[in-house]
């Protein structure tokens, strides 16, 4: 048995993942939240982690967020059953992994017109199976999620409020509305007190903070955005509720519903079902977002 090696056919992986995700949509559920309400979690934040204890990254968190909600596992680790064997674990006969994937390039010589060497760039997706630790017996203690106590929440959240004020992004408080004006490069927040808890204003201004990071003198994202309401307005807004999700998970906060979450999810429909390939994109930016505002903090 050596599921890792698996030779499933890019189109497929798109198609598979796609498919989780739009069927969790048209149930109403927003695949990215769903796991901080929860129970297998411990009520903790968590991201996917792989056997050696790094977080995986983009679409393999939401496709592991979604497992471990469906099945309910409680342990954030995953690894092949190769990597269960070296740590002297044995996956239990019967069990069935998931499927994550793995985005890479290759440097492909080719000859160009005047016979001279012209090398060409070719990316590749490569599928593979991992387990969660809960399927698996004999693994050291430490891959066992160990259950702590929830502390109240504070007025503040001095671990979110550091990290969004390091970024430096202006953020301008008051009226009853969330948003990020591109036209005059400034974050839009109601006031911290009219929030129902720390923890929605957190959320809501990670949501923001994302979209902040579209302005063409940072990530310069587009999306070929023309109006209101269009595809590439519907992609945006994918990338910050996924960005954002990735920096709750961070941060150990629960991200917020927002409000116009239900209008949304018919957009989102639309693109996933037009594009296969959508989720990957809006996972991947959504990705690249939440690292360049880990690397404005502090000494990161």
């Amino acid at each position: 048995m050596n599921p890792e090696n698996s030779s499933t056919p890019r189109r497929d992986i798109y198609a598979r993942v796609t498919n989780q995700i739009v069927a969790e949509l048209e149930r109403g559920v927003l695949p990215w939240i769903k796991p901080w309400h929860a129970s297998h979690l411990n009520g903790r934040v968590q991201m996917p982690l792989r056997h050696n204890g790094l977080p995986y990254k983009g679409i393999n968190v939401i496709a592991l967020w979604m497992a471990s909600v469906g099945r309910g596992y409680s342990s954030p680790s995953w690894m092949t059953y190769r990597q269960a064997h070296e740590l002297g674990g044995q996956v239990r006969r019967g069990e069935t992994g998931e499927l994550v994937v793995y985005a890479g390039t290759l440097n492909k010589p080719s000859e160009g017109e005047g016979g001279e060497d012209d090398p060409r760039e070719i990316h590749y997706l490569r599928g593979y199976v991992v387990f969660n630790a809960d399927q698996i017996d004999g693994l050291p203690e430490q891959y066992r999620p160990q259950a702590t106590a929830l502390p109240e929440a504070p007025e503040r959240i001095a671990k979110a409020e550091s990290f969004l004020d390091a970024v430096k992004a202006e953020v301008r408080h008051g009226g009853d509305k969330a948003y990020y004006a591109g036209g005059d490069d400034y974050i839009q927040m109601p006031p911290f007190e009219i929030f129902r808890d720390a923890l929605s204003y957190y959320a809501t201004r990670a949501h923001e903070t994302v979209h902040w990071t579209s302005h063409k003198s940072r990530l310069d994202r587009t999306f070929d955005r023309k109006r209101f309401g269009d595809e590439g307005y519907a992609m945006e807004e994918l990338v910050a509720e996924l960005g954002a999700a990735f920096l709750c998970s961070a941060l150990e906060l629960t991200p917020e519903v927002m409000p116009n979450h239900a209008s949304y999810i018919d957009t989102w429909l639309e693109v996933l079902l037009h594009d296969k390939r959508a989720i990957f994109t809006a996972a991947a930016h959504a990705q690249r977002a939440a690292d360049y505002l880990h690397g404005l903090q502090g000494g990161g």
